[in-house]
């Protein structure tokens, strides 16, 4: 009688498995911009990479007052088709057999990891890019455009006042819920407020302004968001080194630092799902004759998204310069 062996068969590969599960455990936490974000997906299989966001305009207020027997003319309503067309992105890493022979290192986890952290920073740029092109724009001090913006322009108390008032003039709500950073999914209610993104050097500033509170000086502590650092003038504020920096663009050639503040429903982010993140492996010899000494693997990532603006009136690009 033939022996009953245990297989792959009955205990199939958990290697993409596991290495899916470290790239978006590196993935997900590096998320700043995205957590502010509306999340509209679309279905898998619905013939369109194609997301259009309908947006209706508000109706003039009614002042005037009916005449007697006189039906009014009434009003009509009007819309504003906003569309995004999601891509596609990704990158691998090939290793050697020697390399997997050799290395003392988990090298596979180890690239899962690396692979990982870029994932997180490459959706956290491309959200950026797209955020920090509103419209919206406030120079500090006296400067009218980021060639003016000289060393002596920083972010302070006056400047955060002004964006809040761009953004209550324009009817934009403070923030009340993110996305959960530790799922990349689902939401987390907040304290209401703005948001404010910014750079490290920026914050050094910021510490010397007045009206600052830095989160050790919260009376509740309760809701502080992973990377806030303090808050000023109504806003919170989140650090990270992805702050956009517009480098030689202003007077003499100085960088340019853009603090992003937000208002609720600013901004979406769109991907196909099924199709938001995968971790691609490749053993040794899966090549076929391509790889016919099983000499190489890869590992890589693959993803569609798009982020899209559908209001400049609820985000404010404040342009300044930092200090050192």
């Amino acid at each position: 009688m033939a022996d009953t062996v245990t297989t792959r068969t009955e205990i199939p590969a958990e290697v993409n498995n596991f290495y899916d599960r470290t790239l978006l455990e590196k993935a997900v936490p590096a998320f700043i911009y995205n957590r502010f974000a509306q999340v509209r997906d679309i279905p898998a299989g619905g013939g369109t990479d194609v997301i259009k966001f309908r947006k209706y305009g508000l109706l003039t207020a009614q002042t005037d007052p009916l005449t007697e027997g006189v039906t009014p003319s009434g009003k009509q309503l009007s819309v504003t088709d906003i569309t995004a067309t999601v891509l596609y992105y990704g990158d691998y890493v090939t290793l050697t057999d020697k390399v997997l022979v050799e290395t003392y290192d988990p090298i596979l986890t180890e690239t899962a990891d690396i692979l990982g952290e870029q994932v997180g920073d490459s959706l956290d740029q491309l959200c950026r890019d797209i955020v920090c092109a509103t419209s919206t724009k406030q120079y500090a001090d006296a400067a009218t455009q980021t060639s003016e913006v000289d060393t002596t322009m920083l972010l302070d108390r006056d400047e955060c006042r002004e964006a809040v008032r761009t953004l209550k003039v324009a009817n934009a709500k403070p923030i009340t819920s993110m996305i959960n950073p530790s799922t990349g999914y689902n939401t987390t209610p907040l304290n209401r407020a703005f948001i404010g993104i910014v750079h490290p050097r920026t914050v050094y500033d910021l510490d010397d302004a007045e009206d600052w509170t830095p989160v050790e000086k919260y009376p509740n502590k309760g809701d502080v968001m992973e990377n806030e650092v303090g808050a000023c003038a109504g806003i919170r504020f989140l650090e990270t080194t992805n702050a956009k920096v517009r480098t030689g663009e202003g007077a003499n050639g100085i960088a340019v630092y853009s603090t992003l503040i937000i208002a609720q429903n600013a901004y979406a982010q769109t991907r196909i799902s099924g199709q938001t993140l995968k971790n691609i492996v490749k053993p040794l010899g899966s090549a076929g004759t391509a790889d016919p000494l099983d000499q190489r693997t890869t590992s890589g990532w693959k993803l569609t998204y798009v982020a899209k603006v559908l209001d400049d009136s609820k985000l404010v690009d404040i342009q300044h310069a930092v200090t050192a």
